[in-house]
């Protein structure tokens, strides 16, 4: 490991020559990215090329694999995330993570949303309601939801379980959100509910998303970053990396020439 870098006041997570190996498989190669605080950075580049790879690794979600193995820097706030003696549940509180398919817990739409407080330590039935209420109004989803909050998350449509996973994911006041493809499961109508919902969490949370929507990180995201086989190709500002982008591959890609 090379010398801890201080990183610029603007950047929320800072990654540093990362590569990551699944057994001999090179699936990330040299990743150097600064991911902007309170920015909504996308990802996108074809299937297979190392977008989700890169995205769960930030919260390691790849320690769960089995001969994964990472080398490089992983800094948040200039923290190493992958240091010996980081509390992997701390670091996942403070980076919350918000999956392809909706996956609510099998329990009520109360208790998917306090059950991350509560395993925090939280008890009192008070702040918890407190929790639930803000965290729900925070995903843009109270109003539909306020008077079932004791029925079964799994009993709401897909759009509504996908808000219900955000306002779980924001109950415990992490600082980043990670996105892996949120709206790849869901209908227009509810895609562009999510969407409205992430602007209005750039505000409060760092966000970063996978997507393969091109369309969708034009719509919403402030940086884009193009991964291709392993590496990360081009990242910038979105409208210059989709206008002006710099690397041949990336012009490729946007333009719908491969992927």
């Amino acid at each position: 490991m090379s010398d801890i870098i201080v990183p610029q006041s603007d950047v929320k997570l800072c990654t540093r020559n990362v590569n990551l190996y699944y057994g001999e498989n090179h699936a990330l190669k040299d990743i150097n990215l600064d991911i902007k605080t309170n920015k909504i950075t996308a990802f996108i580049g074809p299937s297979g090329c190392g977008k989700s790879t890169y995205l769960k690794s930030l919260n390691r979600m790849n320690d769960l694999i089995p001969d994964c193995k990472i080398t490089g820097q992983f800094l948040l706030d200039g923290e190493d995330i992958y240091a010996d003696g980081v509390d992997t549940n701390v670091l996942r509180r403070r980076i919350g993570m918000v999956f392809q398919k909706p996956n609510p817990f099998p329990m009520s739409i109360y208790d998917n949303i306090a059950y991350g407080p509560r395993v925090h330590g939280i008890k009192s039935k008070a702040k918890l309601d407190r929790i639930v209420e803000e965290s729900l109004i925070g995903a843009a989803v109270f109003d539909e939801v306020k008077d079932r909050l004791h029925k079964s998350a799994l009993s709401l449509s897909g759009g509504q379980q996908q808000r219900i996973c955000i306002a779980r994911a924001i109950a415990v006041q992490p600082e980043v959100i990670l996105m892996d493809e949120p709206t790849s499961a869901l209908d227009p109508v509810s895609t562009l509910k999510i969407e409205e919902l992430m602007n209005t969490l750039k505000e409060k949370y760092t966000v970063a998303i996978v997507t393969h929507n091109m369309q969708q990180a034009t719509r919403i995201s402030d940086y884009t970053a193009f991964f291709l086989v392993g590496e990360m190709v081009e990242y910038a500002p979105t409208d210059e990396l989709f206008s002006r982008p710099v690397d041949k591959r990336t012009e490729d890609y946007i333009t719908g020439r491969f992927g």
